[in-house]
């Protein structure tokens, strides 16, 4: 592909709401696509298994933000400074060896066998979250569990106190999809960062005093001996508490919508939970929350599967494209949870591979049982075009579910057309 193609545009309601068709026509015309995002910022999208496989893998392609060019940087609508600088240097923007260095500080927290033995505690967590619901009736499943689930077990995994569990507003969440300086929403925006930021702080703090084994207090003791500057230590809480909740919530919600699209998987999975294991590799490849990856970027000219990308310019992979591809998955638009081996991507691959995959696993399945088994006969409330689809550049979700259950009528078709019989 020519630089000088017209790019696509990858945003919009329709795009959002079913990417797939689109995703489907670029994997046809090759495996390299010149992009638009709403910033303006323009990317080149990688499509296909195999192409997406391989740039996932690649050296060539760094995460630092410092690689980025000046056309990149102008229209990226990245955090401004001095927050840019404090809280963005985690793992996901970071290159070997310093990357190396700095993910062997969590890994043994979000461990298979550790995380596999808080699986009791976890379902506590979930029941305890439906419990006050009535037998049948209606329910905002964002609301009242989708988005608290997550950040429960965050909380439990990496030791985050009681008192900061209750302080934190998810509307800091909304910090990884920044708005451009023109932006009528950037006060907003610049203050979340600012009310992020103190949180932050105040939670080093606390932990620095009373100490402990969590992960957490490993971090602020790791700043202490030397192994991570005061910067580092402040993005990896960052992360943790950012990127280690939304991207699960957004996945419940994705898995949700597509089982009640495909009512027959929907009640064999109610009925035979011994499948909840393939069930969720199957529903994380079908549609996954992580729909594109973060920038990367080649420090100098460079050809890509036949296509010449300027150094600095951004290289996005599409996991959600390399999911649904028909030369790696026979009908990769079905959902079969017998689908085997399921070698998706939508934890990413290589090096920056989600080192929470275990524990996202275990949150999923667990979620997706609960809700199926104490929530019979959940549907839709509202018309399925009604969803609103969250307007993030890289990830996939609903901000709000409503459904019924339980035998109740669908949503206004009760007496004087409301669901008083709920």
């Amino acid at each position: 592909m020519s630089p000088s193609s017209e790019p696509v545009e990858l945003y919009g309601p329709e795009y959002k709401r079913d990417p797939y068709p689109l995703y489907a026509e670029l994997r046809e015309r090759g495996p390299v696509h010149r992009v638009r995002f709403p910033s303006g910022v323009c990317a080149w999208l990688v499509t296909g298994y195999e192409a997406a496989h391989r740039a996932l893998t690649d050296p060539r392609l760094g995460k630092h933000h410092s690689r980025g060019n000046a056309a990149w940087r102008a229209r990226a609508s990245i955090m401004p400074e001095p927050q840019h600088s404090q809280l963005q240097v985690h793992l996901l923007h970071q290159d070997p060896p310093r990357h190396t260095a700095l993910r062997r500080l969590i890994t043994d927290a979000f461990a298979p066998q550790r995380v596999e033995a808080l699986r009791p505690r976890f379902q506590a967590m979930a029941d305890a979250l439906l419990d006050g619901l009535p037998d049948s009736g209606g329910a905002d499943l964002v609301e009242v569990f989708a988005a608290r689930f997550p950040f429960q077990v965050l909380a439990e995994v990496i030791g985050l106190p009681a008192e900061f569990a209750e302080r934190f507003d998810r509307d800091w969440g909304k910090v990884v999809q920044p708005v451009g300086p023109e932006d009528p929403g950037r006060p907003a925006y610049e203050a979340r960062l600012r009310g992020l930021q103190q949180y932050i702080a105040d939670l080093v703090r606390h932990k620095r005093a009373e100490g402990g084994e969590d992960l957490l207090s490993r971090l602020v003791a790791a700043r202490d001996a030397g192994q991570l500057g005061q910067e580092e230590l402040d993005s990896m809480v960052f992360q943790l508490l950012v990127a280690g909740q939304e991207p699960v919530t957004n996945q419940i919600t994705t898995a949700l919508v597509t089982l009640l699209r495909h009512p027959t998987q929907l009640t064999t999975l109610a009925g035979r939970p011994e499948l909840l294991p393939q069930a969720v590799e199957e529903l994380l490849r079908h549609d996954s929350a992580f729909e594109l990856t973060t920038w990367r970027f080649f420090a100098e000219d460079t050809e890509l599967y036949g296509t010449r990308i300027p150094a600095g310019d951004s290289v996005i992979v599409s996991l959600s494209a390399a999911n649904r591809d028909e030369r790696q998955f026979s009908e990769a638009d079905a959902l079969h949870f017998d689908r085997t081996p399921n070698p998706h991507l939508a934890f990413g691959h290589g090096i920056h591979f989600c080192p929470g995959a275990a524990l996202a696993r275990i949150e999923l399945q667990i979620a997706l049982g609960t809700l199926l088994r104490r929530l019979p006969d959940v549907r839709l409330a509202v018309p399925e075009e009604e969803l609103a689809w969250t307007p993030a550049v890289l990830a996939r979700g609903v901000g709000r579910l409503p459904v019924t259950y339980g035998g109740c009528p669908y949503a206004g078709s009760g007496a004087n057309g409301s669901d008083a019989a709920c």
